[in-house]
């Protein structure tokens, strides 16, 4: 594919030449601007699927070894269909109401009328505040109540709202997940074709195409390879625990285990620290220990040995970037923001270091 030099011409430009180009890109832009309008409402869709693809790219190629590219496809699809949307159907009508106890449980002070009656029966309310007090610090019980109840009521009434778009309209959810393979299913076959011309369409060099494409296609690998997998095994891990042990909501908790596990440090210990302390309070030494012991195999096994196994190097962005991009991206697309809010972030920084290395001298210039 021949084209992109850094080089301009020295030819002199035609005036009427040069009328003509600004009139067509104006159009062209016009026309673009036009279908980004009329694909907006799916612009979402698209991403995913676009992501997705990338991800089980390496299954298609594999079976388009064997058969036929749209037989491929199709069986990658099915694969697909058994891995994600058989799980989700199973699991966010028990999600969806496990978080409607959980946020109820919070406006109604059953949260902190527990937390109350555990503090009455600890003195580690006492040693918290000996520990604070060179720094002129005091925790009290009341406060220790309200957060706790204000953070049942926040964490129930976000996972009730995305469960329950999804439970709350299944006909939407099942079009919308069908329409999503369909996309995939047409970007294994033609995903080559369309990467190709529009790339031939970008006035960047190949280079800087590529290293984009790179760039996406390596942080959705570490997000829904590496993060994926690994906040799956945890979740699976933590829902198990919190049934065996006969501790409420076992389901919502795997859950809010998994989606913290995308967060950097300290992961999963969101929820089995305080788990640990919970039991603890509750004379239930032995289960917290066990709890600890899972926590730490688990936590160490994902995160020093499947992850850089898996991912390896592909995706790497300071900490404190990840935990930005992963807050903001949640608030501003709900769940599948740990999936976009890193690579809106890539995207930038991946600019970033094509204007530093190509295009700062010419502003400078």
């Amino acid at each position: 594919m021949a084209k992109k030099s850094f080089q301009g011409s020295t030819k002199s430009i035609d005036p009427k030449k040069d009328s003509i180009l600004w009139f067509f890109l104006f159009l062209f832009a016009i026309a673009g601007g036009m279908v980004l309008w009329l694909l907006w409402p799916f612009l979402s869709v698209l991403v995913f699927s676009g992501i997705i693809a990338s991800v089980f790219q390496p299954i298609y190629r594999k079976l388009s070894g064997w058969m036929r590219p749209h037989l491929a496809s199709a069986a990658t699809c099915t694969v697909i269909f058994m891995a994600v949307f058989v799980p989700l159907v199973f699991g966010v009508g028990a999600l969806s109401q496990q978080a409607l106890s959980l946020y109820q449980m919070g406006k109604n002070a059953i949260i902190s009328d527990r937390v109350r009656t555990l503090l009455e029966n600890s003195t580690l309310l006492e040693r918290a505040n000996h520990v604070l007090e060179p720094f002129h610090l005091q925790v009290t019980g009341e406060q220790v109540n309200q957060a706790a109840s204000e953070a049942g009521k926040a964490v129930g009434l976000f996972l009730y709202q995305q469960a329950g778009t999804i439970a709350g309209n299944v006909m939407s959810f099942l079009f919308y997940f069908f329409f999503l393979l369909l996309i995939v299913f047409f970007f294994f076959v033609d995903g080559d074709r369309l990467i190709a011309y529009l790339m031939a369409l970008s006035p960047l060099p190949t280079e800087q195409d590529s290293r984009l494409l790179t760039r996406f296609k390596d942080m959705a690998g570490a997000i829904l390879i590496g993060n994926g997998l690994g906040g799956l095994i945890q979740g699976i891990l933590a829902g198990v625990l919190f049934a065996v042990f006969d501790l409420k909501s076992s389901i919502l908790w795997g859950f809010i285990t998994m989606i913290t596990s995308f967060v950097p440090i300290v992961g999963a210990g969101i929820v089995y620290i305080p788990t640990i302390v919970y039991l603890v309070l509750i004379d239930r030494v032995a289960v917290a220990i066990t709890f600890a012991v899972f926590f730490i195999v688990s936590f160490g096994a994902v995160e020093y040995w499947l992850k850089p196994t898996l991912v390896g190097k592909r995706g790497n962005m300071h900490t404190l970037l990840v935990f930005l991009s992963l807050l903001g991206g949640v608030k501003l697309f709900g769940v599948l923001g740990i999936v976009y809010g890193p690579l809106v972030l890539t995207g930038f920084l991946t600019l970033t270091d094509i204007y530093l290395s190509h295009y700062q001298k010419w502003v400078e210039d």
